[in-house]
């Protein structure tokens, strides 16, 4: 039948583009090789990298190699960019936890969190950092830079066909910031890299050593978290690093669609969008409410009661994980202010997870705007607009609707994940505190996530990750595409 050989044809495209994107991630495993002339009694560490890198290459360039496909470059639906991302993370996830258990610091289930709580920017950790060699902690800020960014913004930008804006949306991304997506996502990537480089400067000049300056700038922008101190930004104890890492943080929880009206000197339309005004208002909401119920009972000084409210506010929204201290002698009030904090999230369109800022804007838009229609005449014509990136969005129906079932599906998991926290006897508070940061991609810690946690913790950690940065939809429609076309073929063939 002609869909049979369709199905055949369009796989055959899809498998060339996940062994793009496989023989992509086998050179992330050797950047980190870059810093041993600087380290090298670490040369002995390499072979833990090399063997991936050339395994992966391997895979990746047979499947692109060899795979026919005798038609010319194509657009993807949005379904099949869904395939190439869900099988091209699998993969560079599993490839990326080799280093860590061939230097046998980790075991598989450890090194799989490790590895996803990098590439989906989490930051949640069960490595020991004062034991750990530098190449693998660089390792970790790499694999958030990237992850940040994106496996498939890093591979539009350079080497895949421009056409591929199902692929773009299928990690997440919806906003164009020039006509064609492989223009898009250069600009992505240099807005990303001249902040990174950026950030690094700041933390030398704030006296950070360049190798944790590296790192830091690395894992803020990422909103990732991932430290090379064991007491994160509060091992410094200083305003000026504190203040850089709010800067980045927020820099980073921010659309690029944003940014590119900001650096265009768009101020106007910047502070239009949705996202940036309630990122605003529940900054100003919050940090005043924490200071005063929360934050107040733990310190004798208003600078320490300020300074920890505002970084710890910025670094929940912004789903980064850095902090400056345990949430141990926090109370109850502050947990839950912290808790719905990770869960709202960052903005659509950045490196930042949760539920996400412009879900939660319009939902509350279409609230005020059903109210104000009953006050309207029965005849009123009503256009409701938002602002996104540089565009004037007229807000539809289905627009709150898809919306407000992302929330649905989101705070369903949640709940499912909190439940089996609860399973293995971890309190409440402490469950919905530690699924909430893993889920939302955050990183902030209660003490749950360590290297002695259960493996089935772990493992549902592992996955909230996965779904939070990726986002369930995206992965729900590949997987329920695979299954319905391997049926068809199958029941055809």
């Amino acid at each position: 039948m002609r869909y049979i050989e369709i199905l055949k044809e369009r796989y055959q495209l899809l498998t060339k583009y996940i062994g793009i994107l496989i023989m992509a991630s086998s050179m992330f495993l050797l950047l980190p090789l870059l810093s041993l002339p600087f380290y090298p009694k670490e040369v002995k560490y390499s072979y833990a990298f090399f063997v991936p890198a050339i395994i992966m290459f391997t895979i990746g360039f047979i499947a692109w190699k060899y795979t026919k496909h005798n038609r010319e470059e194509v657009s993807l639906s949005l379904k099949e960019g869904g395939i190439i991302v869900l099988i091209s993370w699998i993969v560079t996830v599993i490839s990326s936890a080799i280093p860590f258990m061939m230097i046998d610091m980790l075991n598989l289930t450890q090194a799989i969190f490790e590895s996803m709580s990098g590439w989906t920017t989490t930051g949640l950790s069960v490595v020991d950092v004062t034991e750990a060699p530098k190449v693998i902690l660089l390792w970790r800020s790499i694999m958030q830079f990237f992850g940040g960014a994106g496996l498939v913004v890093v591979m539009l930008s350079s080497v895949l066909h421009p056409y591929g804006f199902g692929l773009y949306n299928a990690e997440g991304r919806s906003d164009q910031l020039l006509p064609h997506v492989k223009r898009s996502t250069k600009a992505i990537m240099v807005i990303y890299s001249g902040y990174t480089i950026g950030g690094i400067l700041l933390y030398i000049l704030a006296g950070m050593s360049f190798f944790d300056a590296f790192n830091h700038s690395l894992a803020a922008l990422s909103t990732g978290g991932f430290s090379t101190k064991a007491n994160s930004i509060g091992y410094y104890n200083s305003l000026s690093i504190e203040i850089i890492t709010w800067i980045l943080m927020l820099i980073g929880t921010t659309n690029f669609a944003t940014h590119f009206a900001l650096l265009k000197g768009n101020f106007k339309v910047f502070f239009k969008n949705g996202e940036i005004r309630l990122l605003m208002l529940l900054n100003a909401f919050f940090i005043p409410i924490l200071m005063y119920f929360s934050v107040n009972n733990i310190y004798d000084t208003l600078p320490q009661v300020v300074r920890r409210t505002i970084f710890e506010t910025i670094t929940a929204i912004s789903t980064t994980g850095f902090s400056l201290d345990t949430f141990n002698s926090w109370n109850l009030f502050g947990i839950l202010i912290i808790i719905i904090l990770m869960l709202i999230g960052g903005g659509t369109g950045s490196t930042a997870g949760g539920i996400k800022l412009y879900r939660i804007y319009i939902i509350f838009k279409s609230i005020y705007w059903e109210i104000k229609g009953y006050f309207l005449p029965e005849d009123a014509v009503r256009k409701n607009f938002i602002w996104r990136g540089e565009k004037k969005l007229a807000l539809k129906s289905d627009f709150v609707m898809e919306a407000a079932n992302y929330v649905v599906l989101y705070i369903s998991t949640y709940f499912l994940g909190v439940l089996i926290f609860l399973s293995q006897g971890y309190n409440l508070s402490d469950s919905m505190f530690e699924f909430a940061s893993a889920l939302g991609t955050v990183g902030l810690s209660v003490g749950i996530t360590s290297v002695d946690a259960p493996s089935l913790i772990l493992w549902t950690e592992t996955l909230g990750m996965f779904l939070g940065r990726l986002e369930f939809f995206v992965i729900f429609f590949a997987i329920i595409k695979i299954f319905k076309d391997m049926k068809y073929y199958y029941a055809n063939k």
